[in-house]
């Protein structure tokens, strides 16, 4: 069997946690494997095409990120020397929006792989007898899903994951859930159970060295049928409540579990059971969602429970902008606020944005929210990365002592949300107050017209700030709005102080209460950033291993 040139392609997107399927599809193709030469980039690295690639697997992550994972895609075919049938992409986007891909007609030829690699890879792959020796009559070896992941290639990327130290792997797949706003049943169907988790710590050990944490992507790992079995495993590898590991020359580290994806309040309240087997592992945090407001009893519930269990670190996924409004985001927020004062605990939110698991971009904004009120949120998100603190009082500085003064921050001018210890304490102090002043002349008709002009004002920066402008001078907008609009030109943008003094964030001397959750505790993608803030850099990558060497 000759050994074939494989290349290995993740888009230049920013992500916290290594691409896994891209890792098993090394295992497979590698020196534990068929023995192919396998070299990995990340974003577009034009060492690529010093060498001919008989085979081009592009991976695919959030369905917003279409256009730099179709940057990616064209890249592949231009390292394939334009032969669509040795480029190959799966991931979670081309599973969502399969359909979509396959209609770009530039991309005809290219497989594109539905769901996991959960059969033979032969069939997995949609080889056929048109490849030849290459893989086809691979009709009976395991699947690449459930191989050991080859964590040598993320040393040939610059690039540096957030979380990297870590065991990464899945004790079940699915869920029993069919959530409106989740992709899951349709890309990994019913919930089952995967291997053994001693065999991929075992087996990433005796490759790749020990690694400090274990992240597991499970979706609903309570659900699991045989979830007291997978925390005895857990513990039998030694993931124990205070469990460390000594690094040879950097002292000793502390270990943690990490349920990532999140666990199922409605399933931890049924049975003292999962909670107390849960304290038996060094988890950290403890990820539970609460997507909506209908589920205060259960989450509060749950969040008791894990504090009588002593499981005092916690955090949680709050979905906004799917059928909430503002105000049930604000009381699902200010909820944590009290809980932690009265239990003692601390409970880092991360809301995240919901958007359509089959858009392109960011553009969808639900029945309840509007343009700007998603702008203003994401800024004041930027304060803190992301993360609403569990420190009440940082709560209402940033976020309202209440719901309707939450919901008047969102209608502010931009400027005054990001810069905002300069214009209520600063030097634009003055600027402010003849905001406040001309906004308590409008009256309540005046102020839904505002809002209105504001939710249409534009996506981006400066087609907001040419609206503000015509508005401000039109004499068909009525005169009180036409006094407060002007101000809105003020946006983030806008330096203050001196010339060479750059824009600050909105809170930057104010305390969050308490050190924020470690790097590789934040989430995957809060969607803080929209397109014109993204950042576009792309990830340099170090020159290809020589054909023949090892990688």
């Amino acid at each position: 069997m000759s050994r074939r040139n494989i290349l290995l392609i993740e888009p230049g997107y920013r992500n916290k946690y290594p691409p896994l399927g891209l890792m098993k599809l090394a295992a497979y193709h590698g020196p534990q494997g068929r023995g192919d030469r396998v070299a990995f980039v990340k974003g577009e690295d034009p060492h690529v095409f010093d060498r001919a690639w008989d085979r081009v697997y592009v991976t695919t992550l959030f369905s917003f990120e279409w256009s730099r994972t179709a940057t990616a895609i064209d890249f592949a075919l231009r390292a394939a020397n334009g032969q669509p049938e040795r480029v190959f992409v799966g991931g979670i986007a081309a599973s969502l929006m399969h359909d979509e891909y396959l209609k770009e007609p530039r991309w005809a030829g290219v497989r594109f792989i539905k769901g996991l690699l959960s059969g033979p890879p032969a069939v997995s792959l949609q080889l056929s007898d048109g490849d030849g020796d290459f893989g086809a009559a691979d009709l009976q070896g395991a699947p690449i899903e459930e191989l050991v992941p080859d964590y040598s290639i993320l040393d040939q990327a610059e690039y540096r994951y957030p979380v990297y130290d870590a065991y990464f792997g899945y004790a079940s797949r699915g869920c029993v859930r069919r959530c409106r706003f989740c992709g899951v049943p349709k890309l990994e169907g019913a919930q089952r159970d995967m291997p053994p988790l001693s065999r991929l710590v075992s087996g990433i050990a005796r490759a790749h060295g020990e690694k400090k944490d274990l992240i597991l992507m499970d979706n609903n790992v309570t659900a699991a049928p045989r979830f007291k079995e997978i925390i005895a495993e857990i513990r039998d590898l030694g993931f124990v409540p205070d469990a460390t590991l000594r690094r040879d020359g950097a002292g000793t580290v502390k270990r943690r579990v990490d349920f990532n994806q999140g666990v199922d309040a409605r399933i931890l309240v049924k049975s003292p059971v999962f909670l107390k087997e849960i304290s038996t592992i060094c988890i950290s945090p403890l990820r539970i969602a609460f997507d909506h407001v209908g589920m205060r009893k259960i989450y509060e519930k749950a969040v008791r429970m894990a504090a009588d269990n002593a499981i005092v670190n916690l955090s949680n996924y709050m979905l906004y902008n799917f059928m909430d409004s503002p105000a049930d985001l604000y009381e699902r927020m200010r909820m944590n606020m009290e809980l932690n004062r009265e239990l003692g605990i601390r409970i880092w939110s991360f809301p995240m944005r919901y958007q359509p698991v089959n858009l392109k971009d960011r553009s969808h904004v639900g029945r309840n929210w509007n343009p700007y009120f998603l702008r203003s949120f994401q800024i004041m998100l930027q304060a803190t990365r992301g993360i609403v603190s569990g420190s009440a009082d940082f709560f209402a500085r940033a976020y309202g002592g209440g719901r309707h003064e939450f919901e008047r921050l969102l209608t502010l001018p931009h400027g005054f949300i990001f810069h905002r210890e300069h214009y209520e304490k600063g030097a634009g102090k003055a600027v402010r107050d003849e905001y406040e002043a001309a906004r308590r002349r409008l009256s309540e008709r005046q102020e839904g017209e505002l809002v209105q002009l504001l939710a249409n004002s534009g996506a981006s920066s400066g087609a907001r700030r040419v609206n503000y402008l015509r508005w401000a001078c039109d004499g068909g907008v009525d005169r009180g709005i036409r006094e407060v609009i002007r101000f809105y030109v003020l946006d983030t943008r806008n330096k203050i102080g001196s010339v060479n003094e750059g824009a600050q964030p909105s809170l930057p001397c104010f305390d969050v209460g308490g050190n924020l959750p470690a790097e590789e505790e934040i989430v995957e993608d809060a969607g803080l950033f929209s397109a014109e803030q993204a950042d576009g850099r792309r990830s340099a990558t170090r020159v290809l291993p020589e054909p023949g060497k090892a990688i």
